[in-house]
């Protein structure tokens, strides 16, 4: 179920207090080609990522969470100083975010216990959670 690509953000929000809902669309790619310019340069036969609206959703559940952050995919670049397993779902072992919640809460193996950062690298966003709690993922249908 982690190994989608091309995923799109829908909404994040809190169910109860503390916890966390993430509700991801699957993309597919357009069968139209477009042309798009760029100043005096055409690009011809581009070919968008669009929703797939007949698809359920991904829903992902935490349970709890330390701390959780959500970046604009323009402004994230690579950085070769964060290990990670899996693609678009991963887990940090190392990463600029774990270093955020260590050194900006008092987070620890102590308390609350052993946690992760697990991060998403949707289409258009970047999130980012740190939490105790391994998340709860399945699909869900759209309400139409």
């Amino acid at each position: 179920m982690l190994n989608f690509k091309d995923i799109y953000l829908e909404q994040i929000y809190e169910p109860e207090e503390n916890s966390l809902r993430l509700l991801f669309s699957r993309s597919r790619t357009s069968e139209t080609p477009e042309t798009i310019t760029i100043g005096e340069i055409e690009i011809k036969d581009i070919y968008s990522l669009d929703v797939d609206e007949t698809v359920p959703l991904i829903q992902m559940d935490f349970e709890g969470y330390i701390g959780y952050s959500i970046r604009n995919e323009s402004y994230t670049s690579w950085d070769d100083y964060e290990e990670f397993e899996g693609k678009i779902f991963r887990i940090y072992s190392k990463s600029r975010y774990l270093d955020f919640i260590k050194v900006g809460t008092f987070a620890s193996e102590d308390y609350p216990g052993s946690f992760k950062h697990y991060g998403i690298s949707c289409l258009n966003h970047v999130v980012d959670v740190a939490s105790v709690s391994e998340p709860i993922i399945k699909e869900v249908q759209r309400i139409k």
